[in-house]
């Protein structure tokens, strides 16, 4: 991957870090009939954003389990095991985020809340 795609893949990436990765604080309101239209159209937004950006950077959970796997177990382990994590998070973030487009109109699980957390790769575990 050349220099420019990577710099692409940094400035999108800072770009969708405006989305921190919490859903509607719908407050009191953590179900659809109670709360207001704006909360539940905000959280229907962030899941969107969410499956889609995860969609794009899924392929991150690759580099990012070997270097994880090498700072707490290393490099050794890191070199073997984190390739194969890597792998598996990359297809669970990405499934996960196609999973979360495709019923962003729909609030389970909890009021628009991620699938599983980090909700963004970028995000510490």
């Amino acid at each position: 991957m050349n220099l420019k795609c990577l710099l692409y893949a940094a400035i999108i990436c800072w770009l969708l870090g405006a989305v921190s990765g919490k859903t509607a604080d719908a407050g009191p309101y953590r179900s659809v009939d109670s709360s207001s239209p704006q909360t539940t159209v905000n959280g229907m937004a962030n899941k969107a954003v969410r499956g889609v950006t995860n969609v794009a950077t899924g392929w991150l959970e690759l580099p990012k389990q070997i270097y994880l796997t090498c700072a707490e177990d290393g490099v050794a382990k890191g070199l073997s095991v984190g390739p194969l994590k890597g792998i598996g998070m990359t297809l669970v973030r990405t499934l996960s985020g196609a999973g979360e487009f495709l019923t962003f109109f729909y609030p389970p699980p909890g009021f628009y809340d991620p699938y599983f957390e980090p909700a963004f790769v970028w995000q510490k575990e």
